[in-house]
């Protein structure tokens, strides 16, 4: 007998967070639009149909089957009050055995940025992995000189590791990225760059 999985709700005080629908796509194809400009130097290249409905389609069935199979776990943000899209976040790569760990990703859109939103989904998406998905290591990497970003990620409780050399594909050129892990009863207490 086929067991279905629960579908993933996280509620903060400001936001929603849940996976992606088919129709959520002109919301998510608008803000990423109007926010390509701030986006761009953080991400890697889109594809030529990065906004199109067939590309968000496929997302969508990723996102089914990744949170069925228990190796990804990608959730958009709305915000509670009028039911805006912000931005996203996924927990990827998830390991489960001896590792039980996982890749946290990002992004919001300009007009959202800089509000809390997303300090407010990385501590409720960190709980919910560590307290209901039983992770036990959280993993993040950022570019050096996005200091907002590695900020953010401090604010959360992440703790530097240590420097990845050409760890991604952003903009089109292979980027060195620091470190960044939140561990469960992390007792390592602060860590700095080097």
């Amino acid at each position: 007998m086929l067991k279905l999985k629960r579908q993933v709700r996280i509620e903060t005080e400001r936001l929603t967070l849940r996976p992606p629908v088919h129709s959520d796509f002109r919301a998510w194809s608008d803000l990423r639009r109007t926010s390509r400009t701030f986006l761009k130097p953080w991400e890697p290249s889109w594809a030529p149909d990065h906004l199109g409905r067939k590309a968000f389609a496929n997302r969508v069935y990723w996102s089914n089957r990744a949170v069925k199979n228990d190796t990804a776990l990608p959730l958009f943000m709305f915000r509670r009050d009028d039911t805006s899209l912000v931005g996203a976040i996924t927990l990827d790569h998830i390991r489960r055995g001896p590792a039980q760990a996982g890749t946290l990703g990002y992004w919001i859109g300009e007009q959202f940025a800089r509000q809390g939103f997303m300090r407010e989904a990385i501590e409720a998406l960190v709980h919910h992995c560590f307290h209901r998905m039983d992770l036990s290591r959280i993993e993040a990497a950022c570019l050096p000189e996005n200091r907002p970003s590695r900020d953010l990620l401090e604010k959360c409780g992440f703790k530097y590791e240590g420097v990845a050399q050409s760890y991604l594909e952003i903009d089109g050129r292979w980027r060195t990225h620091v470190l960044y892990a939140c561990i469960r009863l992390d007792r390592r207490g602060r860590t700095e760059p080097i």
